[in-house]
């Protein structure tokens, strides 16, 4: 089986040992779920044959990159961003052309256009370490009699593994994809999307119609992984749903529900990098720390938060960020008690 050793540090040299404060961190993630961590961690690398490859993710589509001042990370994940790129930096989207853009630019102005762009560009270590998640108490509920049904919008890793785990702990699950653009992992091995949604119910539905709001409001839990406007854009205010019928709404983002970040892009590999959740090679390079590791360490962080709210019942607001879980994790492998 994969480890995460086998996932950090170049390619072409030994791996990077985890710390072990980051280690014990993300096992504590697992343990309040009942989950092995490390073997979530590295599910699909397993299942793709990821392996080490330094300052360029598991996956290819992220990388390191030196600019004037501090590191960041850059993810062209989808089909639009390599377009995007002579407008964030003035070069073709081709690596070496950006790296050496990049290299000549401080690191805050080219975040900075990149998310006024929309691309997923994030500095190393810019998120400061906080509460894991943020749990907002909207109003009281009935006592649930019954094995509680969670709506599942999110594609992808986080969101999928957070409603895996809430389906071994006695819920109905049914994932909900829209008409027409179902879920980003049905493109990738077959293996993985099962690994995921294996014991799950399956509904396919127009989002820009009423059957949305309906399965929302059917819903005891909600769990998506949008930007907070591309609901609100189809006439969805978590907020008003939750009051009206599900007790909890889990919304996982890249980097929160709240200004400025609202509506910045993030995915697992950019959001750690965020979080300050990385490796440092024996040249004191920093190197990606596993395959998007802020999506499935997400995925188990929100899990237990889900959970959390439906035994201390009533209606909740769940904001779980990837770069703010990553955040977490860095700092709490760096506290003494961790060492």
């Amino acid at each position: 089986m994969t480890t995460l050793a086998d996932l950090t540090g170049d390619a072409d040299g030994p791996p990077v040992p985890t710390p072990t404060g980051i280690a014990r961190a993300i096992d504590r993630l697992g343990d309040a779920v009942g989950v092995d961590a490390m073997g979530a961690v590295v599910e699909r690398a397993d299942i793709w044959s990821y392996t080490r490859n330094g300052r360029m993710s598991c996956g290819g589509a992220s990388r390191l990159l030196r600019a004037g001042d501090e590191w960041i990370a850059v993810s062209l994940t989808r089909a639009d961003d390599d377009a995007l790129v002579p407008a964030w930096i003035g070069v073709a989207a081709e690596w070496d052309r950006i790296e050496a853009a990049v290299a000549t630019r401080r690191a805050a102005e080219v975040v900075e256009r990149a998310r006024l762009l929309g691309l997923p560009v994030a500095r190393l270590a810019e998120r400061e370490d906080g509460a894991l998640v943020t749990s907002t108490r909207l109003g009281d509920a009935p006592d649930l009699d019954r094995a509680p049904v969670v709506v599942d919008l999110s594609s992808l890793w986080a969101g999928p593994l957070c409603t895996r785990v809430l389906l071994a702990n006695g819920a109905r699950v049914i994932k909900v994809e829209s008409a027409t653009r179902p879920d980003g992992a049905r493109r990738g091995p077959a293996a993985f999307f099962d690994a995921m949604h294996a014991g799950k119910e399956f509904a396919l539905i127009d989002f820009t119609s009423q059957a949305l709001r309906d399965v929302l409001l059917s819903a005891d839990v909600v769990v998506e992984g949008s930007r907070p406007r591309a609901l609100e854009q189809l006439g969805v205010d978590a907020r008003e749903i939750v009051r009206a019928g599900p007790r909890v709404w889990l919304s996982i983002t890249g980097h929160g529900r709240d200004e400025p970040h609202r509506n910045w892009v993030g995915f697992g590999d950019d959001a750690a990098v965020a979080g300050g959740l990385v490796a440092w090679s024996r040249d004191d390079t920093p190197v990606f720390l596993g395959d998007a590791i802020a999506d499935p360490l997400t995925g188990l962080a929100s899990a237990r938060a889900v959970l959390d709210a439906l035994t201390a019942g009533g209606r909740w607001l769940i904001d779980c960020s990837l770069a703010g879980v990553a955040a977490h994790v860095a700092a709490s492998g760096r506290r003494p008690h961790d060492q």
